[in-house]
């Protein structure tokens, strides 16, 4: 999760969030370069006493600062386009979740294993533990196994809601009346934070996402104990 002074990206937890901060990286040293030299020559054009009366036209600095800022937009279009591809890439879910939004509150369903399903609602701040975090922490989280293939679907009850995971690199909409999905592979174990990223009407209230990703024994077990339950 985000902590104080910082400024970067979360942690990575899975390839494709991996994936995507090497584009953001990438494209942002273009971006650098870019200031860089135009920076440079409007303050070499500012402090110089250059004059040329008869200079009407110049077909090769014309053909340059044309044809050059097109191949600046290749470098930063083919690795757009991979990315976007591998992040719709779906390869065989060994676990699927249904996400369904409400106002204000999660609904999950491991359709997979006889539909175990439960409401995730945020912890109110004067119920939270002293460890606990505020306005992210919720009374139901999700489990997950680890170095497992993951496909979530996700949909909406009421109004448009947005299932949110940074450190996963999972944005998808969730729109009344449609099923979206989306894939994601979480490579380490541990707690990952996200929340609701629309404002799903009047007092919205955060609507947070907490996902516990286990080993695949623990999360069979939890499984389990849930079925017998």
């Amino acid at each position: 999760m985000s902590t104080w002074a910082n400024l970067g990206l979360q942690d990575s937890a899975s390839p494709l969030m991996e994936q995507l901060i090497f584009f953001h990286d990438h494209a942002l040293l273009i971006l650098v370069m870019i200031t860089v030299l135009v920076g440079y020559l409007m303050f070499m054009l500012f402090f110089n006493n250059y004059i040329n009366r008869f200079l009407l036209h110049g077909q090769l600095i014309e053909m340059i600062w044309t044809i050059l800022p097109a191949i600046i937009l290749l470098f930063i279009a083919f690795p757009s386009l991979r990315l976007l591809y591998l992040l719709d890439e779906i390869n065989e879910p060994s676990v699927t979740l249904k996400s369904i939004g409400h106002q204000w509150y999660w609904s999950y369903e491991y359709s997979d294993f006889n539909n175990v399903e439960f409401d995730s609602y945020m912890i109110p701040t004067n119920e939270i533990a002293n460890d606990g975090f505020r306005l992210l922490d919720v009374d139901n989280r999700i489990v997950l196994p680890m170095n497992s293939q993951i496909r979530i679907l996700v949909t909406a009850a009421d109004v448009i809601h947005s299932w949110t995971i940074p450190a996963l690199g999972v944005k998808v909409d969730g729109t009344p009346g449609r099923l979206n999905q989306t894939n994601f592979f979480i490579n380490r174990p541990g707690l990952f934070y996200g929340q609701c990223s629309e404002i799903c009407g009047a007092n919205h209230s955060f609507m947070p996402i907490v996902i516990e990703s286990v080993p695949v024994n623990y999360f069979i077990q939890w499984i389990s104990n849930n079925l017998n339950s």
